[in-house]
C-alpha cells in the first residue's frame, strides 16, 4: 500500500518532470517578463493544509516553478496563496523567498488576522489580498459585498490592492462598489468568463467598463478555465483581444502554475491531479492575442511593474 509520505515524493517527481513546457516559447519575451498568477504547494508536512479544503491539490515547488520561468523566459513572479491553505500564507511566502526580490505574493486574509501579521507580510512583498468567490459553489451576492468591504478596511492604507476570483456573472452586483473602492482591484482568469456563453454573456460587458475606466484590472490567465477547446482555446482569442482594446493599462498575464484542478470533489483530501497544461504552447497563444510587441511590454513588464512595485 502506498504510504502518504511516499505518495508525496511520488507526486513531487512527477511534476518537477511536467515544470518544463513542451512546447517552446516561439516569440521575443520582453526582459523583466513577470508571470502575475502561480501557486506553491508545499511539502504537507511543512506546509499542512486547511482542513475545509474543497480539493487536495499536489506538490509544486519553487524549484520547479523556476524551471519553468527558465523555459518561459520569465524574471518576475507574483505568487498567490490558494483556497487549500485557508488564511494560512506560509507556502507563498516560502516560495517568495526562495525567488528573492524577482517575486511578490499575494495573500488570503481573515477576521483573525492580526495587524502584525499584516505588517511582516508586506515587509515579506506581499501586495494584495485575495478573495476566492468561486471555489465551492455560487456565491451570495450579500455577503460577497460584505467580503469585499471588509477586505478593503484592512488593506486600503497598506498599498495592497484587492484580487477577486469569481464567476462574471457576479461583477454587475458589484460594479458600483468597486467603482467606489480606494485600492485597484484585479479579477483573476479572465474574469471568470465562458466562452460558451458568447460576447453578451453577463458580467462581461461590466468587465470591460471597468477596465475602459480603469478602475480594474483583468488577468488573461487560464484560458482553460474559460474554455473547454484545448489545446489552443481560439474561442479565447476574440475575449482577449477585447479587454486588450478596452484598456491595455489595465492588463495582466499569467500562468497559472500549477493548474490546480479546484472542482469540488466528493473526496477532498485525496489528491486530485493537476491539469495537463502545456505551459510554452498556452504563451505562445497570448503572443497571438497580442500581436504588438509594445502592448506585450506593458501587459508583460510595465503593469505588473506598477501594480505590484517591482
Amino acid at each position: 500500500m502506498l504510504t502518504r509520505r511516499a505518495m508525496v515524493k511520488t507526486l513531487s517527481a512527477a511534476f518537477a518532470k511536467t515544470a518544463h513546457p513542451i512546447t517552446p516559447v516561439n516569440f521575443a519575451v520582453p526582459a523583466g517578463a513577470c508571470d502575475c498568477h502561480t501557486h506553491i504547494i508545499g511539502d504537507p508536512r511543512q506546509f499542512p493544509f486547511f482542513p475545509g479544503r474543497v480539493y487536495t491539490p499536489p506538490v509544486a515547488l519553487p524549484e520547479e516553478m523556476a524551471a519553468l520561468h527558465r523555459k518561459l523566459h520569465i524574471q518576475r513572479v507574483v505568487i498567490v496563496t490558494p483556497s487549500v491553505y485557508g488564511t494560512d500564507n506560509s507556502a507563498t511566502i516560502y516560495g517568495m523567498k526562495a525567488r528573492g526580490p524577482n517575486a511578490r505574493g499575494i495573500a488570503v486574509i481573515g477576521e483573525k488576522t492580526s495587524e502584525q501579521e499584516l505588517n511582516q507580510m508586506t515587509s515579506a512583498g506581499i501586495r494584495g489580498v485575495r478573495l476566492n468567490l468561486a471555489t465551492g459553489g455560487q456565491p451570495d451576492l450579500s455577503a460577497a459585498r460584505q467580503r469585499i468591504t471588509s477586505a478593503i478596511d484592512r488593506i486600503k492604507d497598506r498599498g495592497w490592492h484587492l484580487q477577486i476570483y469569481t464567476g462574471a456573472a457576479l461583477i454587475p452586483g458589484i460594479k458600483d462598489l468597486v467603482l467606489s473602492l480606494p485600492v485597484p482591484v484585479v479579477f483573476d482568469h479572465f474574469g471568470g468568463i465562458q466562452t460558451a456563453l458568447g460576447p453578451d454573456q453577463p458580467g462581461f460587458a461590466a468587465l470591460v467598463d471597468l477596465l475602459r475606466m480603469g478602475n480594474a484590472y483583468v488577468k488573461i490567465s487560464g484560458a482553460y478555465r474559460a474554455s473547454t477547446g484545448a489545446p489552443d482555446y481560439p474561442d479565447v482569442a476574440p475575449f482577449a483581444k477585447g479587454l486588450v482594446v478596452a484598456n491595455a493599462d489595465r492588463v495582466l498575464w499569467g500562468t497559472d502554475w500549477p493548474h490546480p484542478n479546484s472542482a469540488r470533489s466528493a473526496h477532498p483530501t485525496e489528491v486530485t491531479p493537476a491539469l495537463p497544461i502545456d505551459d510554452g504552447r498556452l504563451f505562445n497563444q497570448f503572443a497571438l492575442w497580442v500581436p504588438d510587441p509594445q502592448l506585450r511590454r506593458k501587459i508583460l513588464v510595465e503593469n505588473p511593474a506598477r501594480l505590484y512595485g517591482f
